[in-house]
């Protein structure tokens, strides 16, 4: 198998997100997950712009082991001493020297010509050669810069000492074509092509970063640079997780090629890096956003539910995400809702099930998504016309700060009247020890909410509470202006749900 080498650098050009500055705690927390992730450079930043991006590139290096550690640094000596200064602390330190080859860029940034150019670029990766065996060498917006100008730089710089070249696409301008063509272009253009690695650093400007990376790839490119999330300038750079699936998912193009990364940290990687940028993941990402495995059409939820394959070319578990999700909504289909209420442990009857389909078609038209909690309110009200298992008779509570509470408890069930008295902590754990001895339910109290519905010292109290049954989660629901009454209802609510199940 051949490697692809995965470059992260969602800690420099990521961070140059506008509102995704991170501090020296966060890079270090996003750096040892992106360790845990197995990507095989992190690009930490860009030591010179700041102290606390100095000090946070220079923790990163002491503390992160596995991954080469690489600083960014312009072709100027004090920007390339900063580099090494920070990451001279790691077991496998880069220094990444870069520096504007294009013509518009030379003309208006860089105010230089093609030979001051040359001689600048071989200079510093010289200089950065004597501090560092490890060094990587950009001729920044390379993808509009003239071909032949382009061989030239990039010979001079391997042959003063960079083992890797990354060809970036600043600006998100080139076209998968023509960058494949860029890259064969090299290769076939440079003599000492092969004592190197080339890379690529593709932007999203035109939505292309990652077909253009990819594209490279199959060109020969062997390094791909990137971030989590596609996070960037501007509109981003290529996504991570997008190219290692690619290679991941489609082996029958990219034949022979692997990646290190352990796919199944993707999903948790992107939510840290998501939470400690404050940048949110659109739901629509591809790999990682919250509907890349979700399902409302009745058509695929249906094949999904016969052969997952039939509409994800992707397992979500194999990128940490957990299971598919079927979202029930106006478009799903009969089969997506039976099966979502067996996982709520409901067996219905055809009658029953009719019935409770009908309801949640009607109730999809107003609401645009239905949830667990609708479905079970629908199955229960329709099970209730028909059958209730328990219900409350009457209660006494003896309670107060010297008397351990004691409730006693009276349920009908099917015509007969059961009583139970029990103490508790407190007259509604009494209450429930009551009602578990008449049932045997035995259910472990999970949440226990409390609101009032209307206003007033009479108002009417409706308590909630979950329920757990041997590991079945069960919602109850009571209301009543008392309290007591209202807790008493809810519990019994519950123990109803878990009897008709």
């Amino acid at each position: 198998m051949e490697k692809i080498i995965v470059f992260d650098t969602t800690l420099r050009d990521g961070e140059q997100s506008p509102g995704a500055s991170l501090n020296h705690a966060e890079k270090l927390e996003i750096a040892r997950q992106l360790a845990v992730l197995g990507v095989d450079a992190i690009e930490a930043g860009f030591p010179i712009s700041s102290p606390g991006d100095f000090d946070a590139v220079k923790a990163v290096a002491k503390q992160v082991k596995g991954p080469i550690i690489c600083g960014l640094a312009r072709s100027i000596e004090k920007d390339i001493d900063a580099a090494y200064n920070a990451v001279k602390y790691s077991d496998r330190p880069r220094i990444h020297v870069f520096l504007a080859t294009s013509k518009i860029h030379m003309k208006y940034k860089l105010k230089k010509a093609e030979d001051e150019i040359v001689k600048l670029a071989v200079a510093a990766v010289k200089h950065a050669r004597s501090k560092c065996v490890d060094v990587e060498f950009s001729p920044e917006d390379a993808s509009r810069t003239e071909k032949a100008f382009l061989y030239k730089v990039v010979d001079a710089v391997i042959s003063a000492g960079a083992s890797t070249v990354n060809i970036p696409d600043t600006v998100g301008y080139t076209t998968p074509f023509e960058y494949s063509e860029l890259i064969k272009g090299i290769k076939e253009n440079v003599p000492n092509v092969e004592s190197c690695v080339i890379s690529v650093h593709c932007h999203n400007d035109l939505g292309l970063g990652v077909a253009n990376s990819l594209a490279a790839v199959l060109s020969g490119a062997r390094q791909v640079e990137c971030t989590m999330n596609g996070l960037g300038e501007r509109a981003g750079n290529a996504s991570l997780e997008e190219i290692v699936m690619a290679i991941y998912t489609r082996r029958d193009i990219f034949k022979g090629m692997t990646t290190s990364i352990n796919t199944k940290e993707i999903y948790k990687t992107s939510r840290l890096v998501s939470k400690l940028t404050g940048m949110p993941v659109q739901a629509n990402k591809a790999i990682v956003g919250a509907n890349a495995f979700a399902h409302e059409s009745g058509i695929h939820q249906d094949g999904v539910l016969k052969e997952p394959s039939t509409y994800e070319i992707i397992r979500p578990e194999d990128v940490g995400f957990g299971e598919t999700k079927l979202v029930l909504g106006k478009h799903s289909g009969r089969h997506a809702v039976v099966e979502r209420l067996k996982k709520l442990g409901f067996e219905l009857d055809k009658e029953h099930l009719d019935k409770a389909f009908d309801r949640f078609k009607l109730l999809a038209d107003k609401k645009k998504e239905i949830f667990d909690e609708d479905l079970e309110t629908i199955v229960d009200e329709e099970l209730s016309k028909t059958s209730e298992e328990f219900k409350l008779e009457h209660f006494h509570i003896s309670s107060g700060d010297e008397v351990k509470p004691e409730a006693t408890i009276k349920l009908k069930s099917h015509g007969k009247t059961i009583e139970a008295t029990s103490t508790g902590d407190g007259p509604v754990d009494a209450c429930y020890k009551a009602i578990d001895k008449m049932t045997g339910s035995s259910g472990k109290l999970l949440d226990y909410q409390i609101r009032s519905v209307t206003g007033g010292k009479d108002a009417l109290g409706e308590v909630s509470v979950k329920i757990s049954f041997k590991g079945r989660v069960v919602s109850g629901r009571g209301a009543s202006t008392d309290i007591i009454e209202a807790s008493i209802k809810a519990y019994i609510n519950a123990v109803n749900k878990i009897a008709r199940k």
